[in-house]
């Protein structure tokens, strides 16, 4: 769960740490223009959980009123990422003489050791900075998981940020304190993320000129306090980064994870593959498998595109608009499916994919071969179902292979379908 940047920093100035004083979040143009004084430097900054709101021109500074009023008008209404820019913090422009660096604190996916990571190069993408430039990174890795941040980590850390910052050694004993208060929220607030980018070194002291929390969903239940801090009523799944099949997927109501970039270059070369699993497990074995498959008798030439799960109790609907995603991603060369278990109807199931191959034919729209298997509840009325509509509309499902049972393991029925599709495009 992503925090928006005036929730992170609530938290941050609750635990200690320096924030620009805020004018408020608002929704209209006028009221920025109203609530700021003529000669009031500010920034504005949408309010959208998503990375890159800069580069899209949704972080802007103004002089005063009247201007900040008009950059508000600007900002509000357009799309960063795909999202609505609906609302903005405003909050003082903050001047940083002793220049900028970066601090944040994660966890290492790979040992799931907690990771202080710094860097005297602040307000760039640490991506960014970790390519062009990365002796300019400092990572430490806490192994024990510690409640804090020991004086001999936090005096290494603020040590190497010191040395790349003008004047930095004055700084030490500033950036200790800081590093370890995020270091404290990261633990407090069971955290993946906490993060500051840029730190801002003011006269006065160092400043978080922006925040980034990102919360670990299986510890929420611990985090009652936050929720009627910040006057939260429902829990917000992580949106930091998705792709457009992403978001979509999110608003018909299914689980969906798109394994390529979204400007992907289609190699003429791969088959690619798209998935509709009957659940999360199954999703991780259909990806294992088909890339499996594809290494071992397809000489390495064929990419699995996704991961999906429908849930226990997907509509009619749902299930079609599984199928249509992928069908409307122009990489996807073949659909492989997969109905099994006792939860998920294969009547439900097999009605919601011959509606949608049906209602594509119709409209003239693109259809990618489906191959898969079903079986598990209601498989007799799914079978009578699909008999009965291939009969009646061969043309439309022409493109529709499915084995009902147990007939063949799935492992078969994904070699047999990758094999056809090669056949089709003529490869060898």
């Amino acid at each position: 769960m992503r925090l928006y940047e005036n929730e992170a920093k609530t938290i941050f100035e609750r635990e200690g740490l320096v924030v620009p004083r805020a004018h408020g979040v608002f929704e209209r143009g006028e009221d920025v223009a109203a609530a700021i004084g003529p000669d009031s430097p500010v920034m504005l900054k949408a309010l959208v959980l998503i990375g890159g709101r800069g580069k899209a021109g949704g972080v802007r500074k103004a002089r005063g009123g009247t201007e900040a009023g008009a950059v508000a008008k600007e900002i509000l209404g357009r799309r960063i990422g795909g999202y609505l820019v609906d609302r903005l913090l405003v909050e003082e422009a903050v001047d940083a003489p002793g220049g900028a660096c970066y601090v944040g604190v994660t966890m290492s996916p790979a040992d799931f050791n907690i990771t202080v990571i710094v860097s005297p190069a602040g307000g760039v993408d640490i991506e960014q900075v970790a390519r062009e430039a990365p002796d300019t990174i400092m990572r430490l890795e806490i192994p024990g998981n510690d409640a804090s941040l020991s004086d001999a980590d936090a005096s290494r850390l603020a040590a190497f940020l010191a040395a790349g910052l003008a004047g930095g050694a004055a700084q030490i004993d500033a950036l200790k304190s800081v590093l370890a208060r995020v270091y404290a929220v990261f633990q407090k607030y069971d955290c993946k993320i906490a993060e500051i980018n840029p730190l801002l070194f003011t006269a006065a002291g160092p400043v978080a000129a922006d925040a980034k929390i990102v919360l670990d969903d299986n510890g929420l239940y611990r985090q009652g306090g936050m929720f009627r801090l910040l006057g939260l009523t429902e829990v917000r799944h992580d949106v930091s980064e998705p792709t457009r099949n992403e978001i979509r997927a999110r608003e018909a109501g299914f689980r969906y994870v798109d394994l390529l970039a979204e400007d992907h270059v289609k190699d003429p070369g791969r088959l690619y593959v798209g998935l509709v699993p009957g659940g999360a497990g199954y999703g991780i074995f259909s990806i294992d498998e088909v890339a499996n498959v594809g290494e071992r008798f397809f000489g390495g030439r064929v990419v699995p595109v996704n991961f999906m799960d429908s849930g226990g109790g997907p509509t009619v609907g749902m299930v079609a608009e599984m199928f249509d995603l992928l069908m409307d991603d122009n990489v996807v060369d073949l659909v492989i499916t997969s109905r099994f278990g006792g939860i998920s109807s294969c009547d439900v199931f097999i009605r919601g994919l011959v509606g949608c191959l049906r209602e594509r034919r119709a409209e003239g729209r693109r259809v990618v071969p489906v191959i898969g298997r079903m079986v598990g509840t209601d498989l007799p009325s799914a079978r009578d179902f699909l008999e009965r509509a291939k009969r009646e509309t061969p043309e439309e499902l022409a493109e529709l292979h499915i084995t009902v049972g147990n007939r063949k393991i799935m492992a078969e029925v994904i070699r047999e379908g990758i094999r056809s599709a090669f056949d089709r495009k003529g490869w060898a």
